[in-house]
């Protein structure tokens, strides 16, 4: 069967899809960056938070039937979609819904991908969608979902798996797949120890981008299924998706630049080093991911802040930032920001100096502060005269150091406890 993938085809489509996302994850590789946090929740890009990506790809696509599926310690996600995504016109049909888990079924937690759909089955029956999309809440890209949509009612698929090829030094931390010429899923593996490379390439792996679009009908039928299966781990890469090949039309999705072919931009934030690298992309002249994109807006919660500042212009005392990118709310006071990714209200007093960071929203950084190469979680009060980034020895005493040396500091570390935990 062949449809024509016009404008009004793929609209007909998206209004009829529901989006799940599943934004419960705990994110343990950022460390301590999500000790009160989501990994969905953590801040990205200067004014938004990563979750405002796949929820903004859903409203882009004309997919405005959303639900988000919260978790770990979801409060500031929660507080995040309440007041940057309740506009929409619930009288329309149109919504972002938030789905914790509530035991609504079992007197449990989300066990893994798979349960936490499964648990809300009758929510989303109430919704009554055509299609089901199901999403990652943690990944950093922009994306149509309106074409991969059509391509599965095309293909009369029963699932539809979107991929992207990364180094196969990498793929061990993905679901792997394997495909014919026909792009039919004939193989896949989750994060296997010795990942298999796509066919005519001995450095790049196929893999899942955790995005699957379900006939509403077949994925209750499987989540049932598995629900029913002793010994499953309730999850969509390790047990359903294998358990379909060869029985089902399981296709792949590529995500490619329509223009080019090429791999289109797709980042994992899930590390401290993907995260501090992913952020500081965007301080170039031409990052990948172009957030100035009137035709792909990221839509976010806007705080209500003054313009960026930058005060003293002395010769040793001088208010600048070159290569950099500075949000609402800064104060540069005589201070230098170089290559340097700053958040809202951050405020940077005289003869201080931060190089290749990464400013979280509301730090205060003293005078004559030397920081470089670090990420400065939120609301981090730096005293005068603190050097960050220069003694490998000397941070790991006090803060988080990663592999490639990137320092991580949050407010406990510094003895600052605005959790108020006890």
């Amino acid at each position: 069967m062949q449809f024509n993938r016009q404008s009004r085809f793929v609209s007909r489509l998206t209004s009829n899809t529901l989006a799940l996302v599943l934004a419960g994850g705990r994110g343990s590789r950022l460390k301590q960056l999500t000790m009160w946090r989501a990994k969905p929740a953590v801040p990205f890009a200067g004014k938004f938070r990563i979750i405002d990506f796949p929820l903004s790809n859903c409203i882009n696509s004309g997919i405005r039937r959303i639900g988000v599926l919260t978790q770990y310690k979801a409060h500031s996600l929660i507080r995040h979609i309440r007041q940057g995504w309740g506009s929409l016109r619930g009288d329309f049909g149109e919504f972002v819904e938030l789905l914790p888990a509530q035991q609504r079924i079992e007197a449990s937690w989300y066990a893994g991908t798979a349960d936490a759909v499964y648990q809300n089955l009758d929510i989303i029956r109430r919704h009554n969608p055509d299609y089901v999309l199901i999403l990652a809440g943690d990944h950093i890209y922009k994306m149509d979902y309106g074409p991969m949509l059509a391509l599965h009612v095309e293909r009369e698929a029963d699932i539809t798996v979107g991929c992207i090829e990364v180094p196969l030094a990498e793929a061990n931390a993905f679901g792997v797949m394997g495909t014919d010429a026909d792009s039919k899923v004939i193989s896949f593996e989750e994060k296997p120890d010795n990942p298999t490379p796509k066919p005519g390439s001995d450095s790049v792996a196929l893999v899942s981008m955790g995005i699957y679009i379900f006939n509403t009908d077949f994925l209750y039928e499987q989540l049932i299924k598995d629900a029913d299966t002793p010994g499953s781990s309730r999850d969509f890469g390790k047990d359903i998706i294998p358990g379909l090949l060869g029985k089902y039309r399981v296709y792949a999705y590529p995500f490619a630049d329509s223009s080019t072919g090429g791999q289109s931009y797709w980042r994992d934030v899930g590390t401290v080093d993907s995260y501090w690298k992913a952020n500081l992309e965007l301080i170039s002249v031409t990052p990948e991911l172009n957030l100035y994109d009137q035709e792909w807006p990221i839509w976010t919660y806007q705080r209500q802040v003054p313009p960026a500042k930058f005060v003293f212009d002395d010769d040793d005392r001088r208010g600048m930032a070159v290569d950099s990118i500075t949000s609402g709310g800064c104060i540069i006071s005589g201070a230098t920001v170089r290559r340097s990714l700053l958040f809202s209200n951050v405020i940077v007093e005289s003869w201080s100096c931060i190089e290749d960071s990464v400013i979280l929203p509301d730090v205060n950084i003293g005078q004559h502060c030397r920081i470089r190469k670090a990420i400065i979680d939120k609301k981090c009060e730096i005293p005068d005269g603190m050097v960050i980034g220069e003694n490998r020895e000397e941070d790991e005493k006090r803060f988080y150091v990663s592999d490639e040396g990137v320092v991580l500091v949050i407010p406990e570390m510094l003895g600052q406890q605005i959790h108020h935990v006890r």
